[in-house]
Order: C-alpha cells, then sequence, then structure tokens
C-alpha cells in the first residue's frame, strides 16, 4: 500500500480509499449487508485506511454499515472516515442544500450513523448555488473548531467556487470525478490543487465499472441502478468504451502483467491524484488491490492510452448527467 498526507493536517492515508455509494445500494441495484461488511473488512486487512461513505448513499444506509463494520473490528483508532453534507432528499427525490442549520443536523444524524463523535473529513457533496459558498465554509469551519471533523473538503467545485469557499474558511481536499475516460479536470481544476496544496482525492477511477473489465454488451440493469441512464453504458457509445477497453486490458497483460481495472487505478495514482476511490460492495472486489502497487506506468505507456482512446472513443461524454437538482421541487 501507498500512503500520502492529508493537505494541512495529521492525518496519513491509504492512496487508495474505499467508496461506499455501492454499499449503499441506493443507485447500484441494492446492497447485502452481511457482504457490504465483510467488503470493508477486506478493504482494511489489504492495507486501506481511507474509507469514504455520504449520508446520501443509502439515505443513511452506507454510513449506518460502515458504522457497523468498523465497530466489529474495533478499529475506530486505525480507520479515516470520509464522509459527506450537502444534500438533502425528500420521498427518495434528492437535491442540494447547503442551508446551515441542515448541514448540522446532517452531520449529526452521520455522527450517529457512523457510531463515532467525529469524523476525520468532511465534504461538501454538490455546490449548492443558493448559499453562499463563503457561509458553508464558515459552518464547517466551526465544526472543525468543535472538534466534530478534522478536515474540510469540497466535491464536485469548480475552480472559481473553490476559491469562493476559501474565503470563509480553510480546505484541505478536494474530491472531483476523475478516470481514464473522464478527464475533465485535467487543464484547470487539477493544476489549481497542486498549485495550493490542496490534497486531490478523485472518485470515478472505474468509471462506474466500465473499466473494470466485467462489463458486456446487452448488460441489463436493475431497479434504481444509475447505469440505466449513463450516456456511456447505452449505443453506440458502449461498443466504443467497450472497445478502449478490450484494447486497454491488453496493454495491461502485455507489457505489465496486470488487468485493466489495475491498470485503471494506476493510471489514476500517476496521473496527478493523490488518492483514488474504489468502489465495491462484494470482498472479492477487493482481491486486485495489492497489484494496483509495485509498478508504474512510464511515458511510453501513458501515450499508448491516450491513442488507445483516440482511435477507439469517436463520441466521448462525461460525468455530467449524474449531478443534483439544486433544491427540491
Amino acid at each position: 500500500m501507498e500512503f500520502t498526507q492529508i493537505s494541512g493536517t495529521d492525518l496519513r492515508v491509504s492512496r487508495i480509499a474505499l467508496g461506499t455509494w455501492a454499499i449503499g445500494g441506493w443507485m447500484w441495484g441494492g446492497t447485502d449487508e452481511d457482504q457490504a461488511i465483510r467488503t470493508i473488512h477486506a478493504a482494511l486487512d489489504k492495507g486501506v485506511n481511507l474509507i469514504d461513505t455520504a449520508p446520501v448513499y443509502g439515505f443513511g444506509r452506507s454510513e449506518q454499515i460502515v458504522g457497523k463494520a468498523v465497530a466489529q473490528k474495533k478499529c475506530r483508532d486505525r480507520v479515516v472516515i470520509s464522509t459527506k453534507t450537502g444534500l438533502d432528499w425528500e420521498n427518495g427525490k434528492v437535491f442540494r442544500n447547503c442551508a446551515p442549520d441542515f448541514l448540522k443536523r446532517n452531520l449529526a444524524d452521520s455522527l450517529k450513523n457512523l457510531q463515532t463523535d467525529y469524523v476525520d473529513i468532511l465534504f461538501v457533496h454538490w455546490p449548492d448555488p443558493l448559499e453562499p459558498f463563503e457561509e458553508t465554509a464558515r459552518t464547517l469551519q466551526q465544526f472543525l473548531k468543535d472538534g466534530q471533523i478534522r478536515a474540510v473538503g469540497v466535491s464536485n467545485y469548480s475552480v472559481e467556487q473553490i476559491q469562493a469557499f476559501q474565503r470563509g474558511g480553510p480546505l484541505h481536499l478536494v474530491q472531483p470525478p476523475y478516470n481514464i475516460f473522464e478527464r475533465e479536470i485535467e487543464p484547470d481544476l487539477m493544476p489549481f490543487c497542486h498549485q495550493n496544496h490542496l490534497t486531490l482525492m478523485t472518485y470515478g477511477a472505474l468509471c462506474r465499472g466500465l473499466l473494470s473489465g466485467k462489463v458486456t454488451p446487452g448488460r441489463e440493469y436493475q431497479g434504481d441502478d444509475l447505469r440505466k441512464i449513463d450516456p456511456k453504458f447505452k449505443e453506440p457509445r458502449l461498443s466504443q468504451y467497450l472497445a478502449a477497453v478490450e484494447q486497454l486490458d491488453h496493454l495491461a497483460r502485455e507489457r505489465f502483467g496486470r488487468s485493466v481495472l489495475q491498470l485503471a487505478v494506476r493510471w489514476v495514482l500517476d496521473h496527478g491524484s493523490d488518492i483514488a476511490l474504489w468502489g465495491g460492495r462484494r470482498p472479492d472486489q477487493m482481491d486486485p488491490l495489492p497489484g494496483i502497487f509495485g509498478w508504474k506506468l512510464d511515458k511510453a505507456a501513458l501515450a499508448a492510452i491516450d491513442r488507445i482512446l483516440q482511435e477507439t472513443i469517436k463520441d466521448p461524454v462525461g460525468p455530467e448527467f449524474m449531478a443534483p437538482r439544486s433544491r427540491k421541487g
């Protein structure tokens, strides 16, 4: 395992964080609690010490499962827990809400769900355009002063929104989407984070499973699974992305003796991200973790990856479809 320090804090974390959106079940077709707990334990046993969750993942379910898993293993002092705030819901419909009173209630609920009196990292999940970013920052700064959190982060913010947030209080981490297929942060957000010493903790390393090597044409997704509405999972784009995955897998095996999944996560770590989120909900999905480490992508491999994308993906699309509404209604 590789480790890094969260900028401006004493938090030392694994460069792989376990993402628990799927564990919450919401927009991933349900969950199995026992299996989810065993998945968390498997990640911890392989050296992961950073777990990322959010209230909206299963509407509290993911946080509750994380809390149970950590309590069962009696390892709270050895685990860095990251959760989020700023998304509300009503009748299963999610919307942004960074009103100070809601943020306070939201954090109180998270602490209860997680069976802890503090969280290590609190992210604002999405920017709320109806609340001043400076005011949101001041609210989180108070949480910091009160000892309820140890670090402040923002997720899905633009550079301009981050700058406004920083006028109100401290900021330690930024969490945008980033993977081989979704590279929108490269021109501005990534260099901004590097120049301003903000830890970059990116999500979506496997692009909703596309880069796992397990997605096949014609596969159907059930219930509220996010991939039912993901434009990458619809033809004709799906065939283009799967063609890229096939060639990337060949490159990974020929050059490095690794799978496309391991190549995809290594690419994120070698391409400017301090921490990569790795989602999973079954223990066996943690098996490839050790193969992420002990090697790096050289310039020739990075260039070959770019060529594969140029040759196969003719109609690229980003992750914009995931953005929640500004307010209910």
